[in-house]
């Protein structure tokens, strides 16, 4: 089996590669140096001299404020290129693993999102993930729709490391109690998305780490784990206002995994845990 990764300068991308290669699997990682998503035919000649039988498409326009200003480019990076890849994937019969988020809901409630539930994003950011969802969908059938949420890894800046840093600058933070969802650990979750590209059974899923917090519940872990003494100050969504409309609730289901016969990943405290030892933190 050969696997090419798109985005291996991200954090997922990274932690991707070196499963594969931990496993022995023939892969090759790619980010914008190799090739631009968003040309068709610098896309189609990459992929194609490579053969892969997956590509696992990291990459994407992931700032979140800045998208509602930079349609144009989030719109090109996050419909278009994936839609490039699907059709290369297609006349190649590859399987295609696309990388989306919690930001394709409305984020109402207080349920857990079913992967079928009816979408209806916020903001540009989840416009264009929920616009490369349906390209991929409806371009190649040999498809893996995966969406996560409030992602950290060893490679990359993520809410984790900020609040690393900003705790040990300040003795008081004020983070946002109102959010709630659920933190995904990269190395977690290349480790599922390997285990998912062997099989056949294709389709949506839902994987992020066990359990439910708030920004702030998640702020209050992490001082609490690294030994931190920073006061959290929760405000809501409101008074701290972000110029790109967020999702209330990230509540995901991950009944898509258990359908599947995939083992869910880790409690998030447990994968944090996990993360502050990686990063020497703890």
């Amino acid at each position: 089996m050969k696997v090419l990764v798109t985005g291996v300068k991200g954090q997922l991308g990274y932690d991707v590669m070196k499963v594969l290669k931990e496993r022995n699997i023939d892969c090759l990682g790619a980010d914008i140096e190799e090739f631009d998503i968003t040309d068709a035919e610098k896309t189609r000649s990459f992929i194609t001299a490579y053969a892969p039988d997956v590509v696992v498409h990291c990459s994407a326009y992931t700032a979140v404020d800045k998208a509602e200003e930079n349609i144009d480019i989030c719109r090109a990076v996050n419909v278009t290129g994936p839609y490039n890849i699907a059709n290369v994937c297609k006349e190649l019969d590859c399987k295609m693993v696309y990388i989306s988020t919690d930001y394709v809901f409305p984020g109402t409630g207080e349920h857990f999102y079913e992967t079928d539930d009816p979408t209806g994003p916020l903001g540009q950011y989840g416009m264009t993930k929920l616009d490369g969802e349906n390209a991929v969908r409806d371009t190649i059938s040999k498809h893996f729709i995966v969406r996560i949420s409030w992602v950290f890894g060893i490679n990359g800046n993520n809410f984790v490391k900020t609040m690393l840093r900003v705790g040990r600058e300040r003795s008081e933070l004020t983070v946002v109690g109102d959010q709630i969802g659920s933190p995904t650990y990269t190395a977690d979750l290349a480790i599922l998305l390997c285990d998912i590209l062997e099989t056949d059974k294709y389709g949506t899923y839902h994987a992020t780490n066990e359990g439910v917090c708030s920004w702030a519940d998640f702020a209050e872990e992490i001082f609490a784990q690294a030994g931190v003494d920073t006061k959290v100050t929760r405000v809501t969504t409101e008074e701290y206002g972000a110029k790109a409309p967020r999702p209330k609730n990230s509540r995901m289901s991950k009944k898509s995994l258990d359908d599947g016969g995939f083992a869910r990943l880790p409690e998030w405290k447990d994968a944090l845990t996990r993360y502050l030892k990686e990063l020497g933190e703890i």
